[in-house]
């Protein structure tokens, strides 16, 4: 069950058995069905999820009442909502189960024991971060700077196995179209390589 996670740590740094060992003891383990959601709106985030199986699931919900994906996230990746995580005030955000998955979890204390007791973790979480904030940048980038054909080809290359695993009107959301427009654009780009 730590494999996964605990390659993930190491890519991040150097650590003894022990710390690892201390790491592992404080992560909780959790299942979580399909459509389960995780976080919604209003509430304070109380974890920070690494996924070890499965794909979530990160929205809003826009003045429209439409909703609004924000980032998926499949093994090997974090998902939380940083803000309200850190800052203990009500999330903007809901996280949704795409399908059954399987997560280990910290809780803000858990996370803090963690980093008193291993406090080389602060590097582990530090990255994470750093490699969210990255994402999301470019993702605003591509959002403002490209076609809708050019965002669905870039969504396309960079995440070819979560096109394969989300339906259709969420990848839609994710792009900022509705998903008639978004089969205009399959259906162009059908179009141009025959």
């Amino acid at each position: 069950m730590f494999t996964s996670i605990n390659d993930y740590v190491n890519r991040c740094g150097s650590f003894s058995p022990e710390e690892i060992l201390i790491f592992n003891e404080l992560l909780k383990h959790r299942l979580v069905k399909k459509k389960q959601l995780l976080l919604r709106e209003g509430e304070i985030c109380d974890f920070e999820a690494y996924i070890v199986k499965g794909c979530l699931r990160t929205y809003y919900i826009d003045e429209n009442g439409s909703e609004v994906t924000l980032q998926f996230s499949v093994e090997d990746w974090w998902v939380s909502d940083i803000g309200s995580f850190h800052e203990r005030k009500p999330s903007l955000l809901y996280i949704e189960a795409m399908e059954e998955s399987e997560l280990l979890t910290l809780n803000p204390s858990r996370k803090e024991e963690l980093l008193a007791k291993v406090p080389q973790f602060e590097r582990v979480f530090r990255l994470m971060i750093q490699r969210h904030l990255s994402a999301l940048e470019h993702r605003l980038i591509r959002t403002m700077a490209q076609t809708a054909e050019e965002r669905y080809l870039d969504f396309m290359e960079q995440y070819p196995k979560i096109a394969l695993r989300v339906h259709q009107h969420y990848i839609a959301a994710y792009l900022g179209m509705t998903p008639e427009f978004l089969s205009k654009v399959r259906r162009r780009l059908a179009n141009r390589k025959d």
